[in-house]
């Protein structure tokens, strides 16, 4: 009996394994992705939270395979789609940028900064002041986690 029993186990992490299905995948379905505190940073959107994201971002699944995350803030679970200049990772809320800074050492006085130069992630709007690059006012908020709060939606 107990090899039938092991075996058993063995044929089921065979297929799990065949199957691309990790062990963290099946955990989602059988409870409550949030809140978990493993989900406070952004992870790719499990298989059983796809439809739901997909919903929130008015999306279809195959969009948002590689350019979607999830993370939990306490109970409440949020979602991120990255698209043109949006940015899922933490927000930059640096004063000095090495490429702000370069870009007007080659551009003096610019009155605005490219984000190619900047990050997508600054929250501030800049300008160069002769040759050095100033940081203006923020134009984006960030919330308590320190992300871009525009970028993350709740999911329902």
């Amino acid at each position: 009996m107990r090899f039938r029993a092991t075996a058993t186990v063995l044929l089921f992490a065979v297929l799990i394994a065949g199957a691309g299905v990790t062990p963290v995948q099946l955990t989602h379905a059988a409870g409550s992705y949030c809140p978990d505190p493993a989900h406070v940073l952004p992870n790719n959107v499990p298989t059983d939270l796809m439809a739901r994201v997909a919903k929130t971002f008015a999306i279809d699944i195959a969009s948002l395979r590689e350019a979607a995350f999830v993370r939990c803030v306490g109970p409440t679970l949020m979602g991120c789609y990255i698209g043109a200049n949006l940015i899922c990772d933490k927000a930059d809320t640096r004063r000095v940028l090495p490429g702000a800074t370069a870009w007007c050492r080659d551009n003096p006085g610019s009155i605005g900064i490219p984000m190619s130069a900047t990050g997508h992630a600054t929250i501030y709007d800049w300008s160069c002041k002769g040759r050095c690059a100033v940081s203006g006012k923020a134009v984006l908020t960030v919330d308590p986690q320190g992300y871009i709060a525009d970028n993350w939606k709740q999911i329902q």
